[in-house]
């Protein structure tokens, strides 16, 4: 089904609305009027629609319908006659079994879509074809999203890691060298929240080698500072080893993270070996041609 197809049955899906429900007022065209009110009128849809998108982008966890609608300031039953729509789209899911809503399918390849055209993403994908091809390791790129650091290009190698990670997969902050990195270089009023559930999260399990209080989380962000990288041995997934370092933009701040994993015994874990000096050696190629620049200017 083509891209307009999609769109024509969402818009024919679109229940009529009721005396149950004014607040659908903004659905409605009436027979006179002109042009421009249509226009109008239907663009005012939309935007009524991307409220419920809004919320999810924003929210963490799958919703309940009233919850979402409450947020989105509308009454359930027309937040339902959106979220169908959407979900014969592609842009929302909803659980089977618990009814909650979250984004969908479409809505990740739009955002990837989107961090596909980014500069600092394309320059990035490039770089790690030529690198691949010299170290032959499993090699990736991270970009901080609504959720914290998230996969947006996969490259592997000809012996592939068994890993279970996949684009749009996002990262813990403390369980993982990729969220090490974003931990240390991100302003803390983006990661403090995060940092604070991984911590409760970790009190409560007695699994887990990550740091499990504030004092090492500071050490390990300070050690991602001063080897300005973050590496793993076998924390978010056993046997598997990583590297992540940073690239940055114009601004000095962080633009994403290139990340490089594979098998214990297989994989050079050493700051100074030969994968994280050409990891950190592409990062700093890549930064530069972003414009960035280690002495103000």
């Amino acid at each position: 089904m083509s891209a307009s197809d999609r769109f024509g049955t969402a818009k024919a899906s679109l229940d009529p609305p009721t005396a149950a429900d004014p607040a659908d007022d903004d659905l409605i065209e009436s027979a006179d009027d002109t042009g421009e009110e249509k226009v109008r009128s239907g663009i005012q849809s939309i935007e009524v629609g991307f409220r419920l998108l809004e919320v999810l982008t924003h929210e963490p966890r799958a919703m309940m319908l009233r919850d979402l609608a409450q947020r989105a300031g509308m009454s359930p039953a027309k937040a339902h006659r959106y979220l169908v729509s959407f979900q014969r789209l592609g842009v929302v899911a909803q659980d089977p079994v618990s009814g909650r809503y979250e984004l969908g399918g479409f809505a990740l390849q739009m955002g990837l879509a989107r961090l596909a055209r980014v500069d600092g993403v394309k320059l990035a994908r490039l770089a790690l074809a030529d690198l691949r091809e010299r170290l032959d390791q499993t090699l990736g790129i991270a970009v901080w999203g609504n959720q914290g650091p998230t996969v947006v290009h996969w490259t592997e190698s000809s012996h592939p890691a068994k890993a279970s990670l996949k684009l749009g997969d996002v990262m813990p902050l403390l369980g993982s060298a990729t969220g090490l990195l974003f931990a240390a270089y991100l302003p803390r009023s983006k990661t403090d929240a995060l940092i604070e559930r991984e911590l409760a999260d970790s009190r409560r399990s007695a699994y887990g080698n990550g740091p499990r209080t504030a004092e090492q989380v500071e050490r390990a962000l300070a050690e991602v500072r001063e080897h300005e990288g973050a590496r793993v041995e076998g924390m978010l997934l056993p046997t598997i080893h990583a590297f992540c370092v940073p690239v940055f933009d114009a601004e000095g701040e962080l633009a994403l993270g290139l990340i490089a994993l594979g098998h214990e015994g297989v994989f050079d874990i050493r700051w100074e070996g030969e994968i994280a000096v050409e990891l950190r050696a592409c990062a700093k190629k890549l930064s530069y041609e972003l414009g960035y620049s280690p002495t103000p200017r």
